[in-house]
């Protein structure tokens, strides 16, 4: 087993986030419904996008923005995302390799363009999100670079991506090319609406090819269909290496075979957006990991990164996360 040149190689949906600011006149005049996500399809992308003020375009994506806070950790990151060679296909990939992360953008062969979330942000700072996942969804087996995950001590797995049969077996596909590699295989569950849709699925690749499992109380509760927290606990004991549950203000728990361990949360003086906190505690405990710290000190980093970036709005650190955990 060669040793591994990177931290973590994260595949997910590879979307541009598009923000502007806009009055409620705004969302009025184009029937947006204020601080609701929608998903969108390619005309309506393109005229909201035409319609917009100008606005700030950065990379974004759940799993994209892990890789980016264990780049700020100092940790070295690498991405897999299907993005086009159009205008925002060009920022998702400079944006990253900028940040540090090692980009592949997967075969750009269809005519959709690249995924884009378009946030309006009216005065009171509300956020209005209408997302066109274009490309970025039609993530498939050729679009894994096998250097590139088996260069890599953890690969890391979006459940967002999971929605298509073509996804499901790159997921597959990149799990068995990390543990041929002697890699580990881990994957964030995302959103208790996607647990629900693939449930059967989800548990089939937990128990079969996942060995570090990310997930909030709401989706390990819906992943083994149970209201106890305690029950759904006891279950992946038997399913999973390592189990990192958030838990909001109370922390998170740490699952293994052998044993449950409470971390408390980072203390913040005031939450203003809790958009990536799943994704930035991913970040923390990963990098822990793969230097060796104890699990207890894995969910610490992960709950400081978190921390940072639910005390602004935005899903990605605005200070280096080194520095607060150093």
């Amino acid at each position: 087993m060669t040793v591994p040149e990177l931290d973590v190689v994260g595949i997910g949906n590879a979307l541009v986030d598009v923000i502007a600011h806009a009055d409620d006149e705004f969302l009025d005049r184009h029937a947006l419904v204020k601080g609701a996500m929608s998903l969108i399809e390619t005309d309506r992308a393109v005229d909201l996008y035409r319609a917009i003020s100008p606005a700030v375009e950065m990379s974004g994506g759940s799993a994209a923005n892990t890789m980016v806070g264990i780049a700020s950790l100092g940790g070295r990151a690498g991405y897999v995302g299907k993005v086009r060679r159009d205008d925002l296909g060009n920022v998702f990939s400079h944006d990253m390799t900028a940040v540090g992360v090692r980009f592949r953008g997967g075969t750009p062969d269809a005519e959709l363009g690249t995924g884009r979330c378009i946030i309006v942000v009216t005065p009171d700072a509300e956020r209005t999100m209408n997302t066109y996942l274009g490309i970025s969804s039609l993530l498939s087996v050729d679009d894994l670079d096998e250097e590139l995950i088996a260069d890599a001590s953890v690969l890391y797995m979006e459940g967002y991506l999971f929605d298509r049969d073509a996804a499901k077996q790159a997921f597959r596909k990149a799990a068995e090319i990390a543990h041929a590699n002697g890699r580990k295989v881990s994957l964030t569950l995302s959103d208790s609406f996607c647990v629900d849709r693939h449930r059967e699925d989800f548990v089939a690749l937990v128990r079969d090819d996942v060995d570090i499992l990310f997930g909030n109380e709401d989706e390990i509760v819906s992943l083994y269909e149970t209201d106890s927290l305690d029950d759904a606990i006891e279950t992946l004991r038997d399913q999973c290496e390592i189990s990192a549950i958030t838990a909001g203000a109370t922390g998170s728990y740490v699952v293994t075979t052998d044993d449950v361990v409470t971390v408390a949360a980072e203390p913040v003086t005031k939450v203003l957006d809790t958009t990536g906190a799943g994704d930035l505690y991913a970040a923390g405990f990963l990098y822990g990991l793969t230097r060796g710290d104890s699990l207890p000190r894995c969910a610490e980093i992960g709950g400081i990164a978190a921390a940072e970036v639910i005390s602004h709005v935005g899903p990605r650190p605005l200070v280096s996360l080194r520095t607060l955990v150093a």
